[in-house]
C-alpha cells in the first residue's frame, strides 16, 4: 500500500500516470538481485557489480540542451556548450518519453545534493535500469529515513531512459541521444545513451546554475583536509588526477569531484565517488583499488574473465575510460559529513601530453585567474582517427560543459574567495616530461605525490623559485624528496631547442584561447599568461 501511495504521489508530478511495476528507494542488495535478474550486469570475484554502458563510453556533451525560457534565459550563457531547444520540442520530448515508459518496469530513488544543509537540494531520479538506479545512490546522497523520505519534495527530477531514442526532426535534437533540462519545468530527460556519468553531471550543471546566484562557487574539483584542518582543492579535467591525488591516505578526503565553497567553508555535493580504473595499480592507488574488491562498488565497462570473474584493469579494449562507482565511506580516512573550512592551498590540475610544463609552479593571483580561465589539458594522439600529436583542451574553469553562467563568475568569485582567505594557488602538471606523449614519459606519480606533499605542508614556502621564460609562472628550484633535475622541464629534453619550439607553440594557443576573456578581466589577468 505504501508503493501504491507513493507512486501515486510522486510520479504523477512528473507525468508518468501509467507503468509497469516502480520500484522505489531499493536497497543496494536489492538493486544488485535486479540488475543481475535483467540481465543488466555480472557478479565480478570480490564482490562488485560490472555492467555495460554499450555505445556511449562517456558523456555527450554536444548533445545536452537547456529549454530557453523567460526564468533563466538572461542568466545562461548560450553558444557552442549551452544550446537552446524550444519549450515546445521539450514537451514533445517528454510526452514520447512518457508514452515509452507505460509498461515498463522503473526505479526510482529520492535523494539530496550537497551535505551542507543550507544549500542542498532534494532530487528525484527515475531510471530505466536498475544498475542505473545503484549508481545515482552511490553518487547521491539518499534519504534512508522511512518519514523523512515520505516527505522527499523534490526540486528537481531526472528521468532517464537509454532505451528511447530521440527524432531529432520532432525534438530538436541532435541526434537520438538526448540531455534536456528544464529549470521551469525542474526536469531532465535524459535518453539514448547509458553512460551513466550524465545524470551525475546533470545535477552538477543545475547546482552551477542555482549556487552561484546565491553567492556560494560551485567548483569541478576533488579536496581534502590534512590533520591540522587545513582543507586543499584540486580542479581538473577527467584524467588529470583530482580523485588520485586528493585519495591520500595521509589526509581525510572530503570528495573526489563536486563541491561548493560558500561563506562558511566548502563542502561536498556528492555522497560517493567516480574514479578511473584505467591500468589502477594497488600499489600506485591502494585507496581506489581497494573499492573494487566490495559489494556496492559498480564498475563500467572494466572487462572481466567470464569464467572466474577476475578483472583485468589493464585491458581497455571497450574504452580508456573505465570507472567505479562506489560510496565514499569506502574510503577509511573521508569525511563522512562533508564539510570543511576553507582551503589553504588551492591546485590546478594539468595533463600536458606537449611535455613543456612543469611539474608544479607557484600562482599568483592574477595567474591563478589566468589559468582558471583557460582551463588547459592535453588529449594525447591516438585517441582519435588521423590524430599524430597532443591536442590542446581549454575548459574554462576546468569544467566548461558543466557551467551555464558566464565563466566570468565563477573566475570573479574564486578570485574574491582566493583573496579574503588567503589561500596560496599551484599549477601542477601530471602529464609528460622528457619530450611530448610518445617520446617523454609520464610524470612519476610519487614525484607527484611528493610534491604535492611539500605544498600542502607548507615545504615549498621555504625555497627559492625563478621564473618560466615562457609560461609566466614561478618554478621552485628545489623539492624535498624530488631530484631538481625533474622541476626543470627543459632540461629533462635530449633536445633543448625542440623544447622551445614546443614551447612557444603552447604558448601561442593559450593566447589565442585567452582571447575570448581579455574584454572582461583586468588588464594585470591578461599579462599574467605565457608570453609568446
Amino acid at each position: 500500500m505504501a508503493i501504491n501511495l507513493q507512486r501515486a504521489r510522486g510520479l504523477e508530478s512528473v507525468g508518468v500516470l501509467r507503468s509497469g511495476p516502480v520500484h522505489w528507494n531499493l536497497s543496494t542488495a536489492a538493486l544488485y538481485e535486479a540488475a543481475i535478474r535483467r540481465g543488466e550486469g555480472l557478479l565480478a570475484a570480490e564482490g562488485p557489480l560490472v555492467c555495460r554502458t554499450g555505445q556511449h563510453t562517456g558523456r555527450s556533451p554536444n548533445d545536452k540542451f537547456f529549454v530557453r525560457e523567460p526564468g533563466s534565459e538572461q542568466h545562461i550563457q548560450w553558444g557552442e556548450v549551452n544550446r537552446a531547444v524550444d519549450g515546445a520540442r521539450f514537451d514533445a520530448l517528454h510526452r514520447d518519453l512518457l508514452g515509452y515508459v507505460q509498461d515498463k518496469e522503473l526505479f526510482v530513488l529520492d535523494a539530496w545534493v550537497g551535505t551542507d544543509p543550507e544549500y542542498r537540494l532534494p532530487v528525484r531520479v527515475v531510471t530505466e535500469f536498475a544498475w542505473h538506479n545503484l549508481f545515482v545512490r552511490n553518487m547521491f546522497l539518499p534519504e534512508n529515513d522511512p518519514a523523512k523520505r515520505a516527505e522527499h519534495a523534490p526540486e528537481f527530477t531526472v528521468i532517464c531512459v537509454p532505451s528511447f531514442k530521440a527524432d531529432p526532426a520532432r525534438h530538436g535534437s541532435r541526434s537520438d541521444c538526448f540531455i534536456f533540462v528544464s529549470f521551469t519545468k525542474q526536469l531532465v530527460l535524459i535518453g539514448g545513451t547509458s553512460y551513466a556519468g550524465e545524470m551525475k553531471k546533470s545535477i552538477f550543471t543545475i547546482l552551477n546554475y542555482l549556487l552561484p546566484l546565491k553567492g556560494v562557487l560551485s567548483m569541478h574539483c576533488s579536496a581534502n583536509v590534512g590533520k591540522e584542518g587545513d582543507t586543499a582543492l584540486f580542479f581538473g579535467l577527467s584524467g588529470t588526477g583530482k580523485t588520485t591525488l586528493s585519495s591520500d591516505p595521509a589526509r581525510r578526503l572530503l570528495g573526489d569531484d563536486e563541491h561548493g565553497w560558500s561563506d562558511r567553508g566548502v563542502f561536498n555535493f556528492e555522497g560517493g565517488c567516480y574514479a578511473k580504473t584505467i591500468k589502477l595499480s594497488q600499489v600506485a592507488e591502494p585507496q581506489i583499488y581497494a573499492t573494487t574488491r566490495r559489494f556496492g562498488t559498480l564498475l563500467e565497462n572494466v572487462v572481466l574473465d567470464p569464467e572466474t570473474r577476475v578483472l583485468d584493469f589493464d585491458d581497455g579494449s571497450l574504452t580508456e575510460n573505465t570507472r567505479a562507482s562506489y560510496p565514499l565511506d569506502y574510503i577509511d580516512n573521508a569525511i563522512l559529513t562533508g564539510q570543511a573550512g576553507h582551503p589553504r592551498n588551492v591546485v590546478m590540475l594539468t595533463a600536458d601530453a606537449y611535455g613543456v610544463l612543469p611539474p608544479i609552479a607557484r600562482l599568483s593571483p592574477d595567474r591563478a585567474m589566468y589559468h582558471f580561465l583557460s582551463g588547459y589539458t592535453a588529449r594525447v594522439a591516438g585517441t582519435e582517427k588521423g590524430v599524430t600529436e597532443p591536442k590542446a583542451v581549454f575548459s574554462t574553469c576546468f569544467g566548461a560543459p558543466f557551467l551555464p553562467l558566464n565563466p566570468n563568475v565563477y573566475a570573479k568569485m574564486l578570485g574574491e574567495k582566493i583573496d579574503r582567505h588567503k589561500a596560496r594557488v599551484w599549477l601542477v602538471n601530471t602529464g609528460w616530461t622528457g619530450g611530448p606523449y610518445g617520446v617523454g614519459s609520464r610524470m612519476r606519480i610519487a614525484h607527484t605525490r611528493t610534491m604535492i606533499t611539500a605544498t600542502l605542508s607548507g615545504q615549498l614556502d621555504r625555497v627559492n623559485y625563478r621564473v618560466h621564460p615562457v609560461f609566466n609562472v614561478e618554478i621552485p628550484t628545489t623539492c624535498p624528496g624530488v631530484p631538481d633535475a625533474v622541476l626543470d622541464p627543459r632540461g629533462t629534453w635530449q633536445d633543448p631547442q625542440a623544447y622551445d619550439e614546443q614551447a612557444k607553440k603552447l604558448a601561442g594557443m593559450f593566447v589565442e584561447n585567452f582571447a575570448q576573456f581579455e574584454r572582461d578581466v583586468a588588464p594585470a589577468i591578461k599579462a599574467a599568461g605565457p608570453r609568446v
